[in-house]
């Protein structure tokens, strides 16, 4: 019986990533690695181990795990680089590599790696200011890792991560904080409602500019037709009153008769007209016999171009009328001779 209590105590099992230390009369003999082990009862004895659980409570542990394990720590008070204190909760992501150093450099390795979490933490949040440590989470979680794995490595422990859970500003911090994100807002609302309106803006400037270049070139346009009109009138007149000119010509027998005839027609029509003028009073030459004779005489005056010229100029009529016989002169002119 005593045999089989004897083999039972000698057997120990362990599970997969797990180890358990053995103290051969108070001194450090072997490791027990993960499956059936066998140590000598009363000579070897388990090292037992303070650990820290996932809830924060500590217990006294035999077997150490080597699986990575994360410690959740509760929030500290740091100072930024501006003096303002915040609460800070962060979360270190470590696995032990060696188990003997874990064990015998170091105390209690859960309390050991709690402390130098926060005291790094100070150090680090203490060369930011608070704009920053709002905005460098990630160096922050890089620079710890590093300054706590050089720190752990001599207790056989490797760092892999350490995250920032929550950063919590002082209340005032926080109405001041939300102050400005609404300043800002309305700034880059006040930004947009300003471009809108130089956008607008310079949209109708356009639009009025391309209405005045559209209403010009349309002007011009219509400038050029009603000149280009005026011209063919013109010219259609003058053709016109060139055949009149030569049916006369062929009606009177001589180009000298039709013009002459044509001339006398148009004097009694310029006389015609001021009789129907509001005037009650028609102001004829001062010798009226002359002027019957000049309508005889048309046929010599016509013989000369010059006096034909000066006859026109010396009249009665107005001066819109002896431009106007002056044109169909040269005119007439141009076709007889």
């Amino acid at each position: 019986m005593d045999f089989f209590i004897f083999l039972w105590k000698s057997i120990k099992v362990v599970s997969e990533q797990q180890v358990i230390l053995i103290e051969r009369l108070g001194k450090y003999y072997t490791t027990l690695t993960s499956g059936l082990n066998f140590v000598l009862p009363i000579l070897d004895q388990p090292r037992g181990v303070p650990w820290r659980d996932i809830d924060g409570r500590y217990r006294f542990n035999y077997t150490i795990d080597l699986r990575e394990t994360v410690f959740d720590f509760p929030s500290q008070r740091v100072i930024t680089r501006d003096n303002v204190v915040l609460e800070i909760n962060a979360i270190i992501y470590f696995q032990v590599v060696d188990p003997v150093k874990a064990v015998y450099e170091i105390a209690n390795l859960p309390e050991a790696i709690e402390k130098l979490t926060q005291t790094s933490l100070r150090n680090v949040i203490g060369d930011l200011d608070l704009d920053s440590t709002f905005t460098s989470r990630d160096h922050i979680n890089s620079q710890l890792r590093v300054v706590l794995d050089d720190a752990s490595n001599k207790w056989g422990v490797k760092v892999n991560r350490v995250e920032i859970q929550d950063i919590i500003p002082p209340q005032d911090i926080r109405n001041a904080m939300e102050k400005q994100m609404r300043a800002e807002r309305d700034k880059r609302a006040a930004l947009l409602d300003a471009e809108a309106i130089q956008r607008s803006s310079v949209m109708k400037a356009e639009g009025m500019r391309d209405s005045e270049v559209a209403r010009a070139q349309g002007e011009r346009q219509s400038r050029i037709l009603e000149a280009q009109g005026l011209a063919e009138a013109r010219l259609t007149l003058a053709k016109s009153e060139a055949d009149s000119i030569n049916l006369l010509s062929s009606a009177a027998g001589s180009p000298e008769q039709g013009l002459n005839y044509l001339i006398a027609v148009r004097y009694i029509e310029a006389f015609t007209k001021l009789s129907q003028g509001q005037a009650n009073t028609v102001f004829l030459p001062y010798e009226s016999s002359a002027l019957l004779g000049s309508l005889g005489g048309i046929r010599e005056i016509l013989k000369n171009k010059v006096k034909a010229v000066e006859w026109i100029r010396q009249s009665f009529l107005s001066d819109e009328l002896k431009e106007d016989y002056l044109e169909l002169l040269e005119v007439r002119y141009q076709h007889i001779f």
